[in-house]
């Protein structure tokens, strides 16, 4: 069997512009709205930059407002259907702590801060990495409705599983603004940010005179396809 060709990591880079956001913000954020607040501005640019689609979120320490990381959709950047904002910002967690469980003993409590309920991939994601409180704009159709992205089978008991498991839930925090700014992104949006990208690369392996991989990108003319890779 030739290995030559096997990968044996994968990973993702958060953009320097997510960076640059968090720069100016302040230290700690006290309270739902503003870290909601900073979740819905780093989605909102998200398509725009190239990214993935429109959605973001922090792990928090929920006693001091410390923001312990920081992930946005990073699917399109990354061609890794895995790459949802939860999920980035989570592993982004557990890397600065160094270990698994973010709910270790001993260990403050930290939150899933994220600008809507999670999709079936990033709800298991969420269960399972040790937060004990999860904070989302909001939850239902809308979104699905607005966007045409698949968020999967869900269960309709999601938030009582959560609590089961000593996870807090709380929901409908700066819900408006959230189907706000979904509402203005056009379906171009993430079309053209993923052409820019795109272009980006190809630029790039040309000045290092490598050809590069293709990597699956809406065409123009046609929509995001609802698949939970474009979602988040």
């Amino acid at each position: 069997m030739d290995i030559s060709t096997m990968p044996r990591s994968y990973g993702v880079t958060v953009p320097q512009w997510v960076f640059d956001e968090l720069r100016a913000t302040p230290d700690t954020l006290s309270t739902d709205e503003e870290r909601m607040s900073l979740v819905h501005k780093l989605a909102a640019r998200n398509p725009a930059e190239g990214s993935g689609g429109p959605f973001a979120a922090l792990v928090v320490d929920t006693a001091t407002g410390e923001i312990v990381s920081a992930g946005v959709n990073l699917v399109l950047a990354s061609g890794l259907s895995a790459a949802h904002a939860e999920i980035v910002a989570l592993s982004l967690a557990q890397t600065r702590i160094g270990g698994w469980d973010l709910g270790a003993t001993g260990a403050p409590d930290r939150e899933l801060v994220v600008n809507w309920r999670p999709c079936a991939q990033c709800y298991g994601a969420a269960l399972w990495s040790g937060v004990k409180r999860l904070v989302v704009a909001g939850a239902g159709p809308e979104l699905e409705q607005l966007t045409g992205f698949d968020e999967g089978p869900m269960r309709e008991d999601w938030a009582e599983q959560f609590h089961g498991r000593g996870i807090e839930v709380v929901s409908d925090v700066l819900r408006e603004q959230g189907t706000r700014g979904v509402r203005r992104l056009r379906p171009d949006g993430c079309r053209a940010g993923a052409h820019r990208l795109q272009r980006a690369r190809h630029h790039l392996a040309e000045a290092r005179s490598v050809t590069p991989a293709p990597r699956p990108h809406p065409t123009p003319g046609t929509s995001l396809p609802p698949t939970r890779a474009a979602r988040r």
